[in-house]
């Protein structure tokens, strides 16, 4: 929606604190370190411990001579109270979809936006994306919502509306400058993820789209342990073809294998760059790195030489019954060294929902915070591969 400056503004006050992270005595950043211990195993605790909500805590052998040891075996046991309240306020959330990658910078993001986006193209479907990337909320961005408030009422926060069934909550709209940088301990954006679930009013939804950060640290573990008693319905995992991104990939198939999470599928994202005929030029000799070639001429003669080539593509395309605007170059960036996504999937018993080419439309998508299922949008040449797997997604849930 437009931005009301008149509007009560209740969270992006309260959230000042951000900018200025806290300071320990030593007058060191509050930032987050490997030495950090998670929410549930005291700072003083044995190695070995289990953690104070573990039924077996303060009884096992490797709780002997903890200080904290009699507290935990005597503290109350059962279901965490936040567990519980986090399932009654999403209870009308048919479908929480978390989207994963293992690397950073393989299109998670933009995939997660377009997913929520093609599933919002339905009418009939209310849609939610909650954006747990605390640290880098890329979300106001992707849907065009940068400078846009969220407010509470009494029945909690209202999230961005993006659209008449598609709502949107990121740690992005309470930021009271977007450039600051929040510089948080694990525990701290545990909390924050918490309240999202806890406090934010999505009302009914047919699919709740959860946009997590790389790899499988604090967020990832909150999101699974937040939503053990509402459900996780699946997980769709982001990859590129290349070893370097397989690698972590495999940590993610790993990770949601120990956690319990189904995985929906894996989609290998920036499989071949794929550019339209209109948008491709051909150049003759050569250029250095300002663009500038070795030959004067050779800019208009590159012109000449690309409307002519261009010409007999399109001639070809018409002679064959195709629609010249269809046609398009495809080139190998990011070789598939072993197999890439697909080979893993097999090797893994994962479902593979195909490849999306990588696709300058795509970015600008992005950048722009439109939706390829859009008519305006939906003639890239990628629209169908990511179509195709919105679609995957939504036949794996019916399953």
């Amino acid at each position: 929606g437009v931005r009301h400056d008149n509007r009560p503004r209740f969270v992006r006050g309260w959230f000042q604190f951000v900018s200025t992270p806290s300071q320990t005595n030593t007058g060191a950043p509050d930032t987050m370190t490997n030495t950090d211990t998670p929410d549930n195993v005291p700072a003083d605790a044995n190695e070995s411990c289990p953690g104070t909500d573990a039924d077996e805590a303060g009884t096992r052998p490797g709780c002997a001579g903890c200080p904290n040891q009699n507290a935990c075996a005597t503290a109350p046991k059962g279901v965490d109270p936040d567990v519980v309240a986090v399932a009654e306020r999403l209870k009308d959330v048919k479908h929480k979809i978390l989207v994963l990658s293992g690397k950073g910078g393989v299109g998670k993001s933009t995939f997660a936006s377009q997913l929520a986006y093609g599933l919002a193209s339905d009418p009939e479907k209310d849609v939610g994306l909650l954006d747990i990337d605390i640290c880098g909320p890329s979300a106001p961005i992707m849907f065009a919502a940068e400078g846009q408030d969220v407010h509470k009422s009494a029945s909690g926060w209202q999230p961005v509306y993006v659209a008449e069934n598609l709502a949107v909550m990121s740690i992005g709209f309470l930021l009271p400058n977007p450039d600051d940088a929040v510089i948080w301990r694990g525990p701290r954006k545990n909390g924050l993820i918490k309240q999202f679930l806890k406090d934010t009013e999505w009302g009914e939804l047919d699919f709740l789209v959860v946009d997590a950060p790389p790899g499988t640290s604090d967020e990832h573990l909150s999101i699974v342990q937040y939503l053990k008693q509402a459900g996780i319905s699946g997980a769709l995992i982001v990859t590129t073809p290349q070893e370097i991104a397989m690698a972590d990939v495999r940590k993610e198939l790993s990770f949601c294998k120990k956690v319990g999470v189904p995985v929906l599928g894996v989609v290998e994202n920036m499989s071949g760059l794929k550019v339209g005929l209109e948008k491709v030029g051909f150049l003759t000799g050569s250029a250095d790195a300002d663009g500038d070639t070795d030959n004067k001429d050779s800019l208009t003669n590159s012109k000449a030489l690309s409307d002519k080539i261009k010409a007999v593509i399109e001639a070809h395309c018409v002679s064959l019954g195709h629609d010249p605007r269809s046609a398009c170059v495809e080139v190998d960036v990011f070789s598939a060294t072993r197999g890439g996504a697909e080979k893993m999937c097999a090797d893994h018993g994962v479902p593979f929902l195909g490849k999306v080419p990588l696709d300058p439309s795509i970015a600008l998508a992005g950048e722009k915070g439109q939706s390829l299922f859009d008519a305006s949008t939906n003639q890239s040449p990628s629209f169908q591969a990511v179509k195709r797997v919105v679609d995957g997604v939504r036949k794996a849930l019916e399953a």
